[in-house]
Formats: C-alpha cells, structure tokens, sequence
C-alpha cells in the first residue's frame, strides 16, 4: 500500500511527461474512430471543442478512478481485465458507425435524377430536409462523448497504472500523474476535435452530398476500426 505524498525531486519531470504522454494518447486510432462518429453529427467548431472537452473528462474521470483503487490497496490489474475493456471499445466503435449509418439511412438520402430543358441533373434529396434549429441543452450534448471518453478510459487504465506504480512512490503524486495525464488528454482531444470538424463543416458548406459523404465515411471508419481491435484481440476469429 502506498504511502500519501512525500516531495520527490523527479515529480516534475514526471508530470511534464504524462502531460505530453496524454497529448499523444488522444491520436490513438480508436479514439479518433469513436471521436469522428460524434463530430460528423456535431458541424461546428465550438460543437466539436465541446466533444473532445467531455470526451477527454469522462477518460480522465474513469482513470482516477482506477487509480484511487490500485494506488490505495496495491493491486494490479489483470491482463484479462484490459483484454476485455479493449474488446469492449471494439464493440462501441461498431455501434458508434453502425447509429450514425442508421441515422444517415433513415433520413432517406437517395439520388433524385431529372431534365431541365432537356438537360439531364442529378442532385441529392433526403425526406428530412429541414435543418433542425431546435436548441438543445449543453448537458444533453455532453452526456455521450462524456461516456465514450469514460469506456476509452477504462480501456486505457492498464498500461498507465504500470507507468505510474513503476515511477511514484506516493498515493499524491500516482493521482497528480494521473490528473496531468488527463489534462494532456483533454487539450488534445479537444485540438483534435477542432481539427477535424474543418471538413465536416466545409463539406456542409459545399454541398449536402459531400457533407453526406464525409459522414458515411467517419461511419466506416468506426465500424473498421472496432471489427479490427476485436480481431487483434482476439486472433481465434481468423482461425490463428
């Protein structure tokens, strides 16, 4: 069991490396998956800051958490454990993509092809065209990048509660780690999100089917990505 804080010459550097290491943390390709299904429903910039806001609080939630428990009795965490928390996103990811092509089908977005003055047009027409200006409370839009943010969290856990054991000899400073951590994680998600919310709200701009486009294809993306973690982790699927 670890004691509670003690000052430790090397805290600094160790913050200053979980913060960078957190930074890095939100490029991971599951996080930028799960991330992409919920800005591609979310064109605006101060939307898509607010996703990777509440993404990275409800990751940061969830490894403090964590952390309090290991730090406080000393456990470890199985690798079994870690194996299913990673499946477990593998799943999100696939009912993330999968949602956002059921909205995109439901909204009935087919081809419309006709003349005009003998002059063959092709445009794109959904059975909901009217934009929905209804506004909604900020609590509402933070609850479902907030439980995301909270399974990638748990997913994520193993690995950072080895680096901390390994480097901390304080329950204090495990959790100041792992607060800085998530500090990094946060900015990050959050630069990320803005980042890719360009192309979504660019595409909005241009034109419905291109906008149309880059949500089928974050879509894809999610769907990708989780049946390949499932895969990884679990190689018996191919027959390996």
């Amino acid at each position: 069991m670890l004691d509670f804080w003690t000052p430790d010459a090397d805290l600094v550097t160790l913050l200053g490396i979980g913060f960078l290491l957190g930074l890095r943390h939100a490029l991971d390709t599951d996080h930028l998956a799960a991330v992409s299904t919920v800005l591609a429903e979310r064109p605006s910039f101060l939307a898509s800051g607010a996703v990777g806001l509440w993404w990275g609080t409800g990751h940061t939630l969830t490894l403090l958490l964590v952390g309090s428990i290991v730090l406080a009795w000393g456990l470890h965490i199985p690798a079994e454990f870690e194996v299913l928390a990673e499946s477990g996103v593998g799943v999100l990811l696939i009912v993330l993509g999968g949602s956002l092509a059921l909205r995109l089908y439901r909204e009935r977005w087919h081809v419309h092809r006709h003349d005009h003055d003998g002059q063959p047009h092709v445009h794109l027409h959904s059975h909901r065209q009217q934009r929905d200006h209804r506004h909604r409370h900020w609590m509402t839009d933070a609850v479902r990048p907030l439980c995301i943010g909270m399974v990638h969290g748990l997913a994520g856990s193993a690995a950072l509660m080895l680096m901390i054991l390994a480097t901390t000899t304080t329950m204090v400073s495990g959790l100041v780690a792992i607060l800085v951590f998530g500090v990094g994680s946060i900015i990050g998600m959050m630069v990320i999100g803005l980042t890719m919310s360009v192309p979504v709200i660019y595409s909005r701009s241009m034109s419905q089917r291109l906008f149309v486009g880059v949500q089928g294809c974050a879509s894809l993306a999610s769907v990708v990505v989780g049946v390949w973690m499932l895969v990884k982790l679990n190689p018996s699927v191919l027959g390996h």
